[in-house]
């Protein structure tokens, strides 16, 4: 009689406790797919990062190579146009390259590139922008 009671005891817990592991699972999920969430999100804030201080440095590149005595000598048109090119992945139109040669673009002077990106998180409702800068000068050669 005692293993009755005990059996019959067990099935009614069971009963009770159906949609407990729904709940669980639902808490579980809930707190398992914000921090995936959060992670792919640091990852394309971290990427963006990079990007924008290799493109200031890659422009600056292409700009002291291709000075005023260059056979194609560079404009701002044409350091913005090659920052842009290099975005996969990112906005272009959150991209913002500014160019300045100090005092010219003659060899011996200096060219510095600052690129801006304003960063969108993808949180829900976030409407505000993270902006990454970074800038890079040397010394133009040709």
């Amino acid at each position: 009689m005692f293993a009755r009671t005990r059996n019959s005891q067990a099935s009614r817990l069971r009963g009770h406790s159906r949609g407990q592991t729904g709940v669980e699972f639902a808490g579980t999920a809930l707190l398992m797919f914000t921090a995936v969430f959060g992670i792919f999100c640091a990852s394309m804030l971290l990427y963006a990062y990079n990007f924008v201080s290799n493109s200031a440095r890659d422009a600056v590149r292409y700009a002291i190579v291709h000075g005023s005595h260059s056979l194609d000598p560079a404009t701002a048109d044409d350091i913005t146009t090659f920052v842009k090119d290099m975005a996969s992945g990112l906005q272009s139109s959150n991209l913002t390259v500014s160019t300045t040669w100090t005092p010219n673009n003659n060899p011996g002077s200096l060219v510095a590139v600052q690129v801006t990106y304003d960063f969108q998180p993808f949180f829900p409702f976030s409407s505000t922008a993270l902006p990454l800068t970074s800038t890079s000068q040397m010394v133009i050669s040709n």
